[in-house]
């Protein structure tokens, strides 16, 4: 069938239909579900993400194009299913947009603002639980740290909350002691669930002492990386065969390094 589309494009959507080809296709890609392709959806966005951070074009364009054929591998799986496809994802956007945006395409001039929460409103309508569908709808492609500190104040906004930081700090507590209880189980999915409770509510600890935990984690990778990086070095890129004493030591002599080099920047004013 002939398609206006541009040429590099439309390859890439004939390459996906190859590839899931339920004759001559790839066993990996014809096994893969929406479901099954979530974390690596979620995986390619952070990458982008972590691209723009850095500035890099060349790693940019690269990421981009793995997180668009995520795109068109859910459009070919919805496709197969008779649900929609490429098409009817860009022409969904695309009156989205312009709906959104009268002031450019015409139309009664209203802010986005205005129009989005027209939206909402005749979706809440609807509803009896409106501010779970409004979260569920806000949370939606979030990382869950992100998406856990926006349901924690809301819910908490609503009155769905502690007396006080003790009562938080005994839920901590409460929820760890659970997590404990389901790992000596053995119970995998039981576990998995556990520490789900308890992540949630050391975001609310978060929200308490109004940290940011997708910020705070971010930092612990970077510093661990940081350490790890060095004692490999030390090492020289060997961990094979090491004890758990002498890694232990050079971990620890890694912090040292990076504590005084920090004290000597902060020293220098750089």
């Amino acid at each position: 069938m002939a398609s206006d589309r541009p040429d590099a494009l439309q390859q890439l959507i004939d390459v996906v239909a190859r590839l899931r080809d339920p004759d001559q296709g790839c066993p990996w890609d014809l096994q893969q579900t929406h479901a099954t392709l979530v974390p690596y959806v979620l995986e390619e966005a952070h990458e982008v993400a972590d691209a723009i951070r850095h500035g890099d074009d060349a790693h940019l364009k690269e990421e981009l194009g793995d997180l668009l054929l995520q795109v068109i591998l859910h459009a070919q799986i919805s496709r197969e299913r008779g649900s929609f496809d490429v098409d009817a994802i860009a022409s969904a956007i695309s009156d989205k947009l312009i709906r959104r945006h009268p002031h450019v395409f015409g139309g009664e001039p209203r802010s986005w603002d205005e129009i989005k929460a027209e939206e909402q409103a005749e979706s809440l309508a609807r509803s009896t639980s409106p501010l779970s569908d409004r979260l569920t709808s806000k949370v939606r492609g979030m990382p869950a740290l992100a998406g856990a500190m926006v349901i924690s104040k809301q819910a908490a906004k609503a009155g769905f909350e502690w007396d006080d930081m003790a009562g938080v700090w005994e839920k901590v507590h409460e929820e760890l002691d659970e997590l404990k209880e389901a790992v000596a189980s053995g119970d995998q999915g039981h576990a998995q669930e556990e520490l789900g409770d308890l992540l949630f509510t050391l975001v609310n600890v978060a929200r308490w002492c109004s940290l940011d935990p997708e910020e705070g984690l971010a930092g612990t990778n970077h510093r661990f990386l940081d350490r790890f990086s060095r004692v490999e070095s030390a090492l020289g890129g060997d961990l094979q065969g090491r004890s758990i004493q002498e890694l232990d030591t050079l971990w620890q002599a890694a912090k040292a390094q990076i504590r005084a080099e920090q004290a000597q920047a902060h020293a220098s004013g750089t």
